[in-house]
This record gives C-alpha cells, structure tokens and sequence, in this order.
C-alpha cells in the first residue's frame, strides 16, 4: 500500500511481509490531516489569498495548528524570474524559495515559516513527473495527465501538508490551499482535476471547498446581479466540486434576497453565503468571517464541534487602525509604482511599523526616473512634481529592483536624504545607491557605478558575487535567510533589534558591495556595522551623525508581522515622527537578556550564538 495514498505517515505504516515480531500501534495517534479548499470565479484578484489567510486565522485561534499551500498554474518553475508589472512582488522564504505573494499573507496572518514547496506551480509538477519518468520510474507505461500529473498533485498536497511551519515539531492540523486564477482557465484543469480525486482520497468530510466569486453592481441599474457567480459555480460543479461555503466579493453587504437567490441557484444553504464586502483595512476580514459564523460551518464540517474563536488582537488592531489621526509621510522612491502589489511586503511593514508608533500611514508614491537630471530636460512638470512630492515626505524609502532604469533617480533621493537630514531606510538596490552616492559626492568618484548598470565602469563600487551564475537567472542568487554578524553595538541597527551579535534575515541579490573599497568609504564615515560570517560580504550600511540612516543588503520586510514590525521599518517610522530617540531609551534591555544575543528579524525569536567576529564595543 502507498502511504501517501493513505494520508498516513511512512513511519506507521506495519511491514506485514517481514518475519519480525512487531509492536502493536496506537493508531488513535495517527492525525486526520483536513484540508480547506479555496477557489475563485468571475474574475482573478478577488482576494482569495486575504480569504484563505483570514479562514487560516480563524482555524488558529480555535486552536488548530494551520499550514498553507499556493497552486500557480503557470508553467513557470517559481516566481523568480517574473516581472513585478505582471505578478506582483515576488516573497522570499528562508530556505530560499522565491514564491507568490500570497505566502507572504500567509506567513504575515498565521505567523509561520514556510518552505519553497508550500507554492506548487505547473512547472515544478510537469519537472516532477518528467524526472520520474526519465529515470524509468514509469517504465513500460504512457504518461498521462491522469493519473500520472494528477496522481503527483495530489502527492504533493498531502505530503507538504504534513509538514510542520510554527516552529513546533507537531503535523498540522488543517492545511488551507489556494487555487490561483479562477475556475475554467485551460492552465488549471489539471489541477481542478486532481482536487476533484483528493476529495475521496482524504475523504469528503476532510475537505471542505470555499469558492471566493464575485456580485457586481451595474451602475446604471443599482444591483446586486448574481448571475456571474450562478455561471462561476456551475462550472466548480461540473468540475466535480461542490462548494460549501459562498465567499462573495461586494462593494456593499449582500442583501438577504441576493443571498437566498443564490442559495437556491448555487445549490449552497443561504447560511453558509459570506458576504466579503469592502473594509476600511484588511484586518477586518477575519472579524466579518468570524461575525458570519465561517468557524462554526468549518469546524461543523470537520467534525471538532463548536469552539471559542478569540480575536482580541485583531479586533484592537482593525479599530486602532481606523481612529489613529497623526499621519505620518513616507515616500516610496521606485521603478514599479505602477502597481502597488510590486512592493506590498514593503507597505504592509509600513503599516505594521506605522499602528506601532500610532501614526497613520500615507505613503507617496514617486517614480525614481522622475527625479533624473535627464527628466527636467524631457518632462519638466513630471520633474517638478516628483521633487515637491519628496519635499512633503517624512521619511524616504528606497526598495530594491533590478534594472538600471530609475537607478540616477534613487542615487538622488539618498543623496537629498543624506543632506537634509532626512530619515532614509533603503533595502538591497536601495543600500547599493547609498554606496554609488556617497562614492560620487563624498569620495569625489566621479565614474563610481555598480557593474551591474556599467559593466565597464573603471570605478566599480558594487560588484557581481563571485558565486553568481551568468547564464542562468532562475535561482541562481543569493537567496533565503542568512546571517549577518553585528559588527559594533553603538550602532542605530543593534539597538532597534536589541541584540549585541547577529541578525538573521532573507536576502535576495546577485550584486554586493565591492570589498576591495570598504576601508576608504570607512575611513570617509560610512560605517558597515553589518557584515556576513565571513566578513567580506556588507550586509548594513549607516551613517553616523544622522537622524536614521540605515539601508540593508538584506530584505527585512519578508519576516515583518502585525504586532511584531520589523526592527528596521519602525525605527524608520520612529525617526520620520520624531519618537526614536525615545523609543531606543526605553527598549534597551539589561546585559544578560536572553534577547541580546542575536534574532531573527522578531523580538520575540532571538536565540542562539553566531560562529562570526566577536564583536568590537
């Protein structure tokens, strides 16, 4: 018998063919994985990774141990290689695996560490199934989509599912998976399929199917139409999936007629229709689930009973959010602003730093290339409003990219910063410009660039990593969570994390700071109070004497969480309102805190010793 074909672990499986003697198995210990479907229709972008994540919390706080998985139907492998402009951010995980932006809601909302096999994609499943094939696993036989692709999606699902991502050794509870794209696209039948088979796999009563679809309002009539939805979960259904609940997407709440119209057409008890109307910030979602009685139909339906869901934090959260009236101004100096999803692990750690320092977060958007030299020649007024919107921010931030447009632009905005005294937090391209500039203005390099925008560049301040591939840009580089040995404990980093040794976070770079010329910024006051174990790699960089001036190598973004900000987006919050200096008085624990030593991006799990340099007072 196959054990994945059983939902029972390899380990409690009796080989009832060997001669040995063995020990009778509790079998009451073997854990009944439950799985929460949710699916979207009409139209993509409903917000089925918000829907999935709140279900999450919801499942969380009636005491279930949750796990998440992402299916992408695209071809691609991973996100890695994707465009900003056509798929968003791209997250990163600590084993390095470049993912959807979902996971990132995920691991914000539930609080866990997921691995780069939490986000199946066409690709890895069709490379799965070839290997396999070329090695002669299916000798003899015609591989097909069923079963063979089916059979590995199904594999896949139930073996990540088992696997633990709280930071507890225990199998999970409940798994929640997310089909991206919507119900009927030609790319997702597979997998449509194979959800289809996993249902009597695991068995019904282990599954249950929320479908996220939409009910618009035509201007011109003023109604809530149906029928979209009707059509979307006809075609689940004749898929082979029959939702049980409805999560409809509205402007305003479904009105009781709408929700018994549907009920009768989409074969789905008026009760169990959520109404996911728009809210004034997305930590309500959760609270509206729970209010429409998600929980109780859930846990009915996996057969726990009723629970007590408590969402204090939520619920102080969503309310502080709405009543803070300070503001605070951060300007957002990048190349993708087109599309705010390009960068939002980056707003919603403005926001978790923001509801921390009771401050309203307003975030000013600027392009970078309109802060060029060459834009004031080409397109004054573009010029012009790019520079009086840096002059209204607070605090400026610059976040990574790849490509040398808008580059001039962001070497300009942490050259004003740098002047006036501005608070400046820039991540990854953003602590690389830092350098560019300070070796153009300060060090009198005229030339000084980064090879990866002038590879001939006779001044090159930043370098390609020695590692790196050059004919491969899928995977190859620098990725996940690495450590970063703390180089001094006077330094704005330290004292925010409030650890004396090393920090660990996730990067992703294939360009470093060259460190043939750290000694001469140095020696100019550009001080690198970060620096990887082997000490040759420049991982922070500050400048001392200015109010916040603090820009990474790595992406301290990916591990912020609501409550528990990233040290380095709230000092930069903490600076733009004026609060640091207070902040940092009242935070510094006594010499021997557990919590001095080194973390992982949180307060609340430092632990642990580096293997770099001891640290220089």
């Amino acid at each position: 018998s196959d054990s994945v074909s059983c939902c029972v672990p390899q380990e409690l499986f009796i080989n009832f063919s060997s001669t040995e003697r063995l020990k009778p198995i509790n079998l009451t210990s073997v854990v009944t994985m439950r799985y929460v479907l949710v699916t979207g229709g009409v139209v993509s972008g409903l917000g089925k990774g918000v829907t999935a994540s709140s279900i999450g919390v919801l499942l969380q706080a009636a005491g279930l141990r949750v796990t998440a998985i992402k299916i992408d139907p695209y071809i691609n492998t991973d996100a890695g290689t994707m465009s900003p402009f056509e798929h968003g951010e791209v997250f990163v995980l600590d084993d390095g695996g470049e993912v959807d932006l979902d996971l990132g809601n995920y691991e914000r909302f539930l609080d866990v560490r997921l691995t780069k096999d939490n986000n199946l994609t066409t690709g890895k499943i069709y490379q799965t199934v070839i290997e396999h094939e070329r090695k002669g696993d299916y000798l003899g036989k015609t591989v097909q989509v069923v079963p063979h692709i089916t059979d590995a999606i199904q594999d896949w699902i139930e073996r990540v599912a088992h696997i633990p991502v709280d930071g507890r050794d225990a199998i999970p509870d409940v798994c929640v998976i997310e089909l991206g794209g919507t119900v009927g696209d030609i790319e997702s039948m597979p997998f449509i399929e194979a959800l289809r088979q996993f249902q009597f796999r695991v068995g019904p009563q282990n599954m249950c199917v929320i479908h996220v679809s939409l009910v618009p309002v035509l201007g011109v009539v003023g109604e809530q139409k149906t029928k979209p939805t009707q059509h979307s979960v006809q075609a689940l259904r004749s898929s082979g999936l029959a939702p049980n609940l409805l999560a409809c997407r509205s402007t305003e709440p479904l009105e009781d007629s709408v929700k018994q119209k549907l009920g009768l057409f989409c074969h789905v008890s008026p009760e169990h229709i959520l109404t996911m109307h728009d809210v004034s910030n997305i930590w309500h979602v959760p609270l509206i689930l729970k209010d429409q009685g998600a929980a109780k139909v859930i846990l009915n339906h996996f057969g726990y009973g009723q629970r007590d869901i408590p969402l204090e934090p939520w619920e102080v959260r969503a309310n502080k959010w709405d009543t803070l009236k300070r503001r605070v101004k951060i300007g957002m100096v990048g190349k993708y602003t087109g599309l705010t999803d390009s960068y939002i692990s980056v707003i919603k750690s403005l926001e978790h730093a923001s509801i921390a320092a009771s401050h309203r977060l307003e975030v000013i958007w600027i392009e970078a290339s309109g802060l060029e030299e060459d834009t004031k020649t080409k397109d004054p007024a573009k010029y012009n409003e790019s520079w009086a919107n840096m002059k209204l921010c607070d605090g400026i931030l610059v976040p990574g990219g790849f490509g040398d447009r808008g580059v001039e632009g962001k070497i300009m905005a942490a050259k004003y910063c740098r002047e006036n005294g501005i608070p400046y937090l820039g991540i990854c391209l953003g602590m690389q410009v830092v350098v560019i500039e300070y070796a153009r203005n300060v060090l009198g390099m005229s030339e000084a660039n980064s090879a990866e925008f002038d590879p001939a560049t006779p001044q090159p301040v930043v370098v390609f990593m020695p590692e790196g591939s050059t004919t491969h840009l899928g995977g190859t580089m620098r990725l996940g969570s690495r450590r970063t040995v703390l180089q001094t404990t006077d330094c704005v980093s330290a004292k925010l994390y409030q650890v004396e040794q090393y920090i660990d976070e996730r990067h992703r770079h294939r360009y470093e700071v060259n460190p043939e010329m750290v000694d001469k910024f140095e020696e100019a006051g550009l001080q690198f109070v970060g620096k990887d174990e082997s000490g040759t790699r420049m991982e922070i960089v500050e400048l001392k004497g200015h109010k916040y001036f603090v820009a990474t190598q790595y992406h301290p973004e990916f591990k912020s969480r609501p409550g528990k900000p990233s040290p380095l987006f709230l000092g930069l919050i903490l600076a733009s309102t004026g609060q640091l200096d207070t902040h940092m008085q009242n935070k510094i624990d006594p010499p021997d805190s557990p919590n001095r030593k080194g973390s992982s991006g949180s307060f609340s799990k430092a632990a642990g010793s580096p293997s770099g340099s001891p640290l220089k007072p």
